[in-house]
């Protein structure tokens, strides 16, 4: 992402212009809380076109990484707007919302955040999603990249690596011991901080 006004980006900061790998939030029309959200990882953007992007469960270039009911989805997606947005906001980037339905692109890194918590609440007891986010919260960007770097690598698929390994080992870091406030201010103030030098 660049430091420099760009209004051309798409979703959460997803500029055709830089690169094709992004993920995409795709939001079904159905309203019921058991309708399912589904996060995908692209390696080659489509065009807009009429149609929806294709998601796999097997190709590379258009993973499935995730599904959450839209009950747990309704969980985070305020939390993670203003979390990116804030951020966005900061590099000179326009801010981004979600759709009631259709699909939404987010730059590859916001991406990769969202994914991680995603995969910490899929199985978890949703009230330990609050934890989640604050815990979430209260990682740096560069922490919530390596973390989805390892976990993706291990059990990075949406069904098969459900709660294994690495998915599962994000699932307890997240939703247990929650940060104190102090940590995610704290992080916001140096995030400022390094964007005012």
């Amino acid at each position: 992402m660049t430091s420099k006004k760009n209004n051309s980006t798409l979703g959460f900061g997803f500029s055709t212009e830089h690169t094709d790998h992004c993920f995409i939030v795709t939001l079904p029309a159905s309203q019921a809380k058991s309708a399912e959200i589904m996060i995908s990882e692209h390696f080659h953007w489509q065009p807009e076109q009429d149609t929806p992007v294709e998601v796999s469960l097997t190709n590379q270039d258009r993973q499935l990484k995730v599904k959450l009911t839209r009950f747990v989805w309704s969980q985070i997606e305020e939390e993670v707007k203003a979390e990116f947005n804030r951020r966005l906001r900061g590099m000179g980037l326009k801010t981004g919302r979600w759709l009631k339905k259709g699909q939404v692109p987010v730059d590859r890194t916001l991406g990769k955040e969202l994914t991680l918590l995603a995969w910490a609440i899929e199985d978890a007891d949703p009230a330990l999603i609050p934890t989640a986010i604050r815990n979430w919260l209260g990682l740096a960007p560069e922490e919530r990249w390596w973390l989805y770097t390892m976990t993706n690598a291990a059990t990075g698929h949406a069904i098969s690596d459900r709660n294994r390994g690495w998915r599962k080992a994000v699932r307890f870091a997240l939703t247990e011991n929650p940060v104190m406030e102090s940590v995610i201010r704290n992080r916001y103030s140096d995030f400022e901080l390094t964007l005012s030098r």
